[in-house]
């Protein structure tokens, strides 16, 4: 899954997701997470048809997550929805 998605699925912003990321950096390998490179980030847009599928709301290119990076996140996220997960 994508940051984006997660984000709005723990109930927090997408900024916040990612700096809990980068705070907890070493509980995130590989297998856990990995960010787009550039090709696949154009593979993806590719795949998506909206009116604006140039920049899509993003600045950066999204993080994408495994199985285990989802359930990593819900033990850094201090959302209500992360806790339940947990």
């Amino acid at each position: 899954m994508l940051d984006r998605d997660l984000a709005i699925l723990y109930g927090v912003e997408t900024r916040v997701l990612v700096q809990a990321i980068k705070r907890n950096i070493k509980r995130f390998p590989d297998e856990f997470m990995f960010q787009l490179n550039k090709k696949e980030l154009e593979n993806w847009k590719s795949q998506i048809v909206i009116s604006n599928s140039i920049r899509m709301g993003l600045r950066k290119r999204p993080y994408a997550f495994t199985e285990h990076g989802v359930l990593m996140l819900s033990s850094i996220l201090n959302s209500e929805r992360a806790i339940q997960v947990q």
